[in-house]
């Protein structure tokens, strides 16, 4: 009995090593689960886009009710105030994937979508009951981050799980949900404001995402059981120098991914004097080019492997950045370094979990994903506060210059981590990772 059990335990050993340091652990399939690349399979690829639609395209959609909480709501109150409101939406977003990871492995992820819509509706719903800046930043900010958090992981682990042969693409379509859901919320909740007022275009959205990512969630199913560990959290990734590059990497992406996204549109109006308008405008170009890009970035990484699609798109990133975006004068020119950004910053986001299960593999891809999006956390705090105080000290809030060499800058450091990545793991298998 004894050397039974002693044989179990270096088998539970080689195990666990094997799903964290072999890198094409990714492939590695259980008998007992259903095959891959199955129309069930492209069930959960549907699922996961629509519950990302609905509970990342809430977040996605917050800055149009930012500019009525500016304008309208508490005009006397800093915008540097009511930003925090967003900051703290996104940083939540990312930080509480950890806790999402965890409970995707011990529990049904389809209870914890059902957890998730419930905490992200309910905050947006007593959101529309507050007076003060302060309970925006705890409802519309925090809570409503830590239920879309509950949404996002499972959405971005399930594919990856089900999916093999068309894995990269598979999940670049479930991501694009949440780009999608962010331009058509937006539109909806502008139309709801005007007719109705910003509380019950809340009150509406919550009730849209309660509803809609519980009667989505039945598609959610896992197809490769995790054996539970004493453990909550499994830490051991954070030893490996594999995960370590990707986390910093993923740092500097997550730090430089918004800065874009924030000013571009400030720039055509106070940079180049175009209209108000061409605010919006920009998001939606911003926008269009990043949900083709997940797209498109997940089709060609089933060819090329996702992490060189991934390198790929952070030196196209850096370039639209520093090579369009720094010397531009024209609107023509931010227009072209706005699509070609948006299209290359797509691949940011949905090639990151198919790196991570290539890497240390499908059973604890919930919860490797949920500690690596601490970098998106950390970064979606660090990029646009660094990146705002450049404009504010040094451009007079005018100048967008070091602004933009930033953004640049992150985009590089982040191209060079990747790269040393590609290195450590060898070209040989270029094709596979």
């Amino acid at each position: 009995m004894d050397g039974k059990r002693l044989a179990d335990a270096s088998s539970q050993d080689a195990s666990d090593k094997l799903s964290h340091s072999t890198i094409l652990a990714g492939d590695i399939h259980d008998d007992k689960s259903p095959p891959p690349d199955s129309a069930r399979g492209w069930l959960v690829v549907l699922g996961s886009f629509l519950v990302l639609m609905v509970g990342v395209g809430s977040v996605n959609s917050f800055g149009v009710y930012l500019q009525e909480y500016k304008l309208n709501v508490f005009p006397t109150t800093p915008a540097s105030t009511l930003s925090w409101i967003g900051c703290l939406q996104g940083a939540s977003l990312n930080l509480f994937g950890i806790a999402a990871g965890v409970l995707v492995e011990r529990i049904d992820p389809r209870a914890v979508i059902v957890l998730g819509s419930v905490v992200s509706g309910g905050a947006l719903l007593a959101a529309s009951a507050c007076k003060t800046p302060l309970g925006l930043l705890l409802t519309h900010g925090l809570l409503s981050g830590i239920g879309a958090s509950f949404l996002m992981i499972p959405a971005f682990s399930m594919p990856s799980q089900w999916m093999d042969r068309h894995r990269a693409l598979a999940t670049g379509i479930a991501s694009a949900g949440g780009a999608i859901g962010g331009a058509w919320m937006s539109f909806a909740s502008r139309a709801m404001i005007e007719n109705v007022g910003w509380q019950w275009s809340l009150r509406i959205t919550g009730l849209v995402v309660v509803v809609a990512g519980c009667a989505f969630s039945p598609l959610m199913a896992r197809r490769v059981a995790v054996q539970r560990r004493d453990r909550i959290i499994d830490f051991s990734a954070m030893s490996n120098l594999r995960f370590l590059l990707l986390f910093a990497a993923s740092l500097f992406n997550g730090s430089g991914y918004f800065l874009p996204y924030y000013f571009q549109p400030s720039y055509a109006v106070v940079a180049l004097g175009k209209d108000s308008a061409w605010g919006a405008n920009m998001s939606s170009i911003l926008n269009a080019g990043s949900i083709a890009g997940r797209v498109f970035g997940g089709f060609t990484a089933d060819f090329t492997g996702p992490l060189n699609a991934l390198l790929a798109s952070v030196v196209v990133s850096a370039a639209a950045v520093l090579a369009m975006w720094l010397p531009c004068k024209s609107i023509g020119l931010l227009i072209a370094s706005a699509l070609l950004y948006g299209f290359a910053s797509g691949s940011l986001v949905s090639l990151v979990p198919v790196v991570t299960a290539r890497l240390f593999g499908i059973k604890r891809l919930p919860s490797i994903l949920g500690l690596l999006f601490v970098s998106y956390a950390i970064g979606a705090l660090l990029g646009p506060s660094v990146g705002g105080k450049l404009l504010d000290e040094y451009g007079h809030g005018t100048d967008f210059t070091w602004l933009i060499v930033c953004a640049g800058l992150f985009f590089v450091l982040s191209a060079v981590l990747l790269l040393a990545l590609r290195m450590l793991l060898g070209f040989s298998i270029a094709h596979r990772v």
